[in-house]
């Protein structure tokens, strides 16, 4: 095995997309993993996984002050519809300690253009400084922004809200948007994290063992960002933490959804279980297994076929949720 920090363990090697090793020993094997130093604000600014996509050109752009985070709408070209612009709301990764509202720039300018819909970004607060419940209250408020406001700052359709991202604040969200009684006519939880009492023990979810020493999410980077959010165990079982524990009746409301899930990512199985348990609640769902591919491959759709692919996909499933709602 290669000395270099963040080198491929060889277990994992042979099962890698041979597009993404190569992008991953040019340009990461060298970079020492942010969970095996010391704490400090400024590991933020280390540079983001390669690969991703220019951001889309869009009508206009507004960020928006809230109580206690930002958020940024990309608003469609031309004339909004009669009754308003459909919403996508995405909650960028990172493991609420990593990324900001620039993160997802790229994909959700590109949902504001293929989709024309309004794509807003939320800017949560991170952790360690903002443990738990901080990143859900955020995504909550953006919600809520969206569904009261929206209409009138950027001529939304609050009846047709869409929840996406890759953290599971959208969960939340999506619960959420019940009680608003907006339609919310789907939900994309691509590459997510479902349960955080999850382990490299944890029958439940082979993955987890299978690839504790995968590339860009192993299970010790994995540790350290549920550590960082919370700090606590008790509340790791908390709906908002852990979404396959919330109830039936509740997780029966969740919208129609698309999941994507990578085949080697710690948390391809809680993905895939997270589907089947909607689905036994009559939820619609459609899950898809992306090949040979580690986690965030999102944001690195313009250098790897199968991110494109998930990225393509994604674009799609909203689209089709807009369509029919």
């Amino acid at each position: 095995m290669s000395d270099l920090p963040s080198a491929i363990h060889p277990d994992i090697l042979p099962r890698l997309d041979p597009e993404y090793v190569a992008i991953h020993n040019a340009q990461i094997a060298h970079r020492v993993p942010l969970h095996t130093i010391p704490w400090h604000p400024d590991i933020r600014k280390a540079p983001h996984v390669p690969g991703g996509s220019p951001v889309r050109t869009v009508g206009a752009v507004k960020d928006i002050s809230l109580q206690n985070c930002k958020i940024r709408a990309f608003i469609p070209e031309g004339t909004p519809p009669q009754e308003g612009w459909p919403v996508l709301l995405f909650i960028h990764g990172g493991g609420w300690t990593l990324g900001d509202i620039d993160t997802s720039n790229s994909f959700i300018s590109r949902q504001c253009k293929e989709n024309n819909c309004v794509s807003v970004a939320v800017d949560y607060r991170l952790a360690p400084e903002n443990p738990y419940p901080a990143a859900v209250e955020d995504t909550i408020d953006a919600l809520k922004f969206i569904y009261y406001s929206g209409k009138a700052e950027f001529n939304a359709n609050v009846n047709k809200i869409a929840v996406g991202g890759s953290s599971r604040c959208l969960q939340s969200a999506c619960l959420k948007a019940q009680e608003l009684n907006a339609s919310n006519p789907h939900h994309l939880p691509a590459i997510n994290l479902i349960d955080n009492t999850a382990s490299v023990t944890d029958e439940r979810y082979p993955s987890w063992k299978e690839c504790q020493n995968t590339v860009l999410l192993s299970e010790g980077r994995m540790m350290w960002f549920r550590n960082m959010y919370l700090p606590d165990p008790a509340t790791w079982t908390e709906p908002d933490n852990s979404p396959i524990f919330a109830s039936d009746a509740l997780l029966a409301k969740v919208p129609p959804a698309y999941i994507g899930v990578c085949e080697v990512d710690i948390l391809q199985d809680e993905g895939i279980a997270y589907g089947e348990k909607l689905k036994s609640l009559g939820v619609k769902v459609e899950v898809k297994i992306y090949p040979r591919a580690p986690h965030s491959i999102l944001g690195m759709d313009a250098a790897l076929k199968v991110g494109r692919q998930l990225a393509d996909d994604s674009v799609k499933a909203v689209g089709d949720a807009f369509k029919a709602a």
